[in-house]
Order: C-alpha cells, then structure tokens, then sequence
C-alpha cells in the first residue's frame, strides 16, 4: 500500500483555504490546515503526521509569517519542497533554495499542476528534494 503524500497549507482566508484543502485532496494528497502560523508551527512540532511539502501564505495573522514557516518546516525537513504565495510581488528573497513562489491571486490550474507534480513526484523515495 503506497501512503498518499502529506502537505501542510497555512492560509489566513478562510474560503482560500478550503479551496486548497480540496483541490489537493482530490488529488489523492493528504492535508494538514492551519489558519495562522502559531497553529501552523505547533503542527510541526508535534510531528505525528509526515509532511512531504509545505504551501504558506507568507503574510499571516500574528506574530509567525510564512517566512517563519518555511524555516521551522526546513529545519526538521532540509530537502523537502516550500511553495510561497503572497499579493506582494517577490520583493524579499528570503525563500529558502529549492522554493516556488506563487502570487495572489493565482489561477486554480497552477495550483492543480503544482498539486498533481507533488502528488506524482512524492512516489519516489527520492523524488521529494529540494533544488535549486
């Protein structure tokens, strides 16, 4: 039995988020939600799910980003895909190697083709390392 691969979505947009979750179960990928990047960090600290790839609003509301996110998520998983998306244009380069950046708003089908190549890429043992 092969395991479906795991992302974490953290999105503050409540409708976006589901949206998301949904697109990306149809895929056969399993999802972890987190509205904020408090709740979001506290799932990935508590470990009990494996998290293949991470999808993070890089503006969230509180006092952990997305860019905090992506750093804690690269800690435990160094070689493991982030995709960013934000409204700002990519005017910081704090994305770590390895990373896509998506700009709000984006259109459903890039979402679909990034959700269908992690679905595909994550049955490989190796497949899931970050480059670049």
């Amino acid at each position: 039995m092969v395991s479906r691969p795991t992302i974490l979505i953290v999105e503050d947009n409540y409708l976006l988020l589901e949206m998301l979750t949904h697109l990306c179960e149809q895929e056969g990928i399993a999802v972890l939600a987190a509205s904020s990047g408090e709740a979001a960090l506290t799932m990935l600290r508590d470990g009990r799910a494996a998290i293949d790839w991470l999808f993070t609003d890089i503006n969230l509301p509180g006092l952990i980003d997305g860019w905090e996110v992506a750093a804690a998520y690269r800690e435990r998983h160094p070689q493991r895909p982030v995709i960013y998306a934000s409204t700002l244009p990519r005017l910081e380069r704090r994305t770590v190697p390895g990373s896509i950046y998506v700009r709000k708003p984006f259109q459903i089908r890039e979402i679909l083709s990034l959700a269908r190549m992690m679905a595909v890429e994550s049955r490989t043992p190796e497949a899931l390392r970050a480059t670049g």
